[in-house]
Order: C-alpha cells, then structure tokens, then sequence
C-alpha cells in the first residue's frame, strides 16, 4: 500500500466501483496529535483586557464590552461596573446629539450623511441605533447597520444596533453606559437614534446634548403629525427628503413650524429652536445643520447650561440605575417568580384584583429584607 494510501481512504458510502474521479476522501487521524479542544477556545476577556481595549479603540473589545453591559447575568453585572468605574474619567468628552422622528422620515439616511460629513472634517463617529423589538418574540432585526453601508466601513465610525426591548422611547436600558464606552475609545460625536414611536422622547432629552426632530413634508397635516410635547423638547426640527419635487413642499412645511414654534417655550435656555430642510439623498443642508449643532454648543457652554445638563444627567442617570435595579431584583427573586403564575391565573379568574395582586407580590419580595 502506498503511502498516499495510508493517509488516504474512501468513505464506506461512496458509490460502488467509483473510480479516482471521485473527490471525497477521509484523511486519518494521527493518533500521535497532541491537540486539546479547550485549548484553542478563545478566553473571556477579563476587566483589565476590555479597559484596555476600549482606551485603544479597539473595535472588537468595545463591542464586547456593550455586550457585557447589556447583559442581564449578575456575574456580567459585577463586572460591567468595574469597567465603567475605570473608564468614567475618560468619557464626557463628546457632543450628544439624540435624534427622533415619525417611521419614514429618513433617520437613518440622514445620520448617514452627517456621520459621513463629520468624518470627513476629522471627528470620530459613533451611533447608537435602536432598532423596535418584537413584543411577540421579544427580537430585533437590528437593520441599522445594514442601511447605514457607507458610514459603517468608515474606519472611523461605530455603529452599535441594539434592540429596545420594549422600552419606551426607543432606548435601551444601558444606553447611558454604552455613550459612557464609545467617549472613552476617542468618539467624539455620539448619535443616538430611538425608534420614533412617540414614546418618552424625554428619556432621550435626558441623555443627549443637542435633540433633533425629522419629519417630512407631504405626508398630511405637517403640525398635527407630530405631537406639540415632542416639538417641545426639540433643538430643531429638521424636514428631511428636500429635494425634486418634494423640496417646494419641504419649504412650506418648514414655515409652518417656524410660525408655530414662536408659541411654544424653547426646549433649551436662551436658545431658539428653528425649523430647517435639508436632503440625505443629495448632502444639501446637512454641513447648514452641523453648524447649528456646533452653535448651540458654543452657546450653552457659554452660558453654563451644557454643564448644567450634564450635571442633571448625572442624577437622573444614577434614579434610572435604581429603578433598572430594583426591577430587576424583583423579578429575579425566587419567592416572586414562583408566585407570580398563580397570582396571574387567580386575577384571569377573576378571583383576585390586579391592585392586590401588586400589593402582595410587593409585600412578598419585601419580607424582612
């Protein structure tokens, strides 16, 4: 037997009397191999690796650490903190700029054609896009990156989807800390976009420096589509989709909500919130936008309310942790969790009103604590 042969055999399936034309062979085993499985599986990252590799703005390490902080495992928990306390005094050091609008207006397009405007005048771009989770299967396709193809190859951007899970406003719980992640690998612009549902855009207004509304022009009455609270939390309202023949109707809409904004109290200090168009197909108004973005900086910063905002984030950053925590905690309690189906099956019964059932779930999980 050659020695071809002896490392070389057919497989006991192939076809009968096929011949050297039939490709499929078994190389054997070297029984003389040294190799271990667990031994070339890749190790877990450990505190020190992840704070490292996110102050190098090493991609991969900055993505494994927003997965760790997302995490819902306690052990994950621990360590999440640990990483953040060592990369807080590296953070801060970026313009946040939250943006929101109806479902079609274009978010995604038009952070495209800043980011890309952005990198291309020198900043680091990141963008935290929050994709609507299914309320059935609690799943997200997670499609911001794909349509963001362009901007997602740039070698200085970062586009992090991340499902809402049903949050409201479209933010994720740990969206806070993941803004906290990308300032500290050197981003220098973070983009936050929720998903546009009209749902406690104040939780963004909570975590962003500058807020932006789209909206569109030609899709019905421009200042009832969107509802007078959101407007009212808005640095500036920006029609998308002003080119062709859409752009005549894009100027009339953005003197409709000129005219109406003089009525209603800026969202910022001694800032005045204006009504712009532009195009993310063609770029045209999008280097008119940056300069608003980059005035308003210049001028709360001036007159203390950039680092007034700041402050209050803070706090209410530290409420929401609590709140996250607490909810958390409760559900996680084995007491709780095996009462829960039977309080649900006694309240569809009609035997016990949701009100007490509250109240004794609560009373249960705070049995002498």
């Amino acid at each position: 037997m050659s020695d071809k042969e002896k490392k070389y055999y057919k497989p006991d399936w192939h076809p009968e009397n096929a011949g050297d034309e039939y490709a499929v062979r078994v190389v054997k085993a070297n029984s003389s191999s040294n190799y271990e499985p667990q031994k070339y599986k890749s190790k877990e990252p450990t505190v020190e690796d992840l704070v490292e590799g996110v102050l190098s703005n090493n991609r991969t390490m900055v993505a494994k650490t927003i997965t760790l902080i997302e995490s819902n495992s306690e052990k994950h928990h621990q360590k999440a903190n640990e990483i953040l306390a060592r990369l807080i005094d590296h953070s801060g050091n970026s313009i946040r700029i939250g943006i929101t609008g109806v479902p079609g207006a274009g978010k995604s397009t038009l952070i495209e054609a800043l980011g890309l405007y952005l990198i291309e005048k020198g900043h680091k771009v990141a963008v935290l896009a929050v994709d609507p989770s299914s309320t059935i299967t609690k799943g997200s396709i997670l499609g911001d990156k794909t349509r963001m193809e362009k901007l997602s190859k740039e070698e200085n951007a970062f586009i992090r989807p991340s499902p809402s899970s049903g949050t409201l406003g479209g933010v994720t719980r740990k969206t806070r800390e993941t803004i906290t992640v990308c300032e500290a690998a050197g981003f220098d612009v973070i983009l936050i976009e929720t998903v546009g549902v009209g749902q406690s855009e104040v939780t963004v207004r909570s975590m962003v420096d500058f807020f932006m509304l789209i909206n569109i022009a030609g899709a019905g009455d421009e200042l009832q589509g969107i509802k007078k609270g959101v407007i009212e939390l808005s640095d500036a309202l920006i029609i998308n989709k002003a080119d062709g023949d859409n752009e005549t109707r894009a100027n009339i809409a953005k003197a409709d909500f000129t005219n109406a904004l003089h009525y209603l109290k800026p969202a910022t200090k001694g800032w005045q919130t204006k009504a712009f168009t532009c195009s993310a197909i063609s770029g045209k108004g999008i280097n008119e936008l940056w300069k608003v973005i980059s005035k308003f900086v210049q001028l709360t910063k001036t007159n203390g309310v950039f680092e007034e905002r700041r402050k209050d984030q803070l706090i209410e950053w530290t409420f929401s942790m609590i709140e996250n925590e607490l909810k958390r905690k409760f559900y996680d309690d084995n007491e709780v969790k095996n009462m829960i189906p039977e309080f649900k099956s006694e309240i569809l019964k009609g035997n016990l009103l949701p009100t007490k059932a509250a109240e004794e779930l609560l009373k249960l999980y705070f049995r002498e604590k």
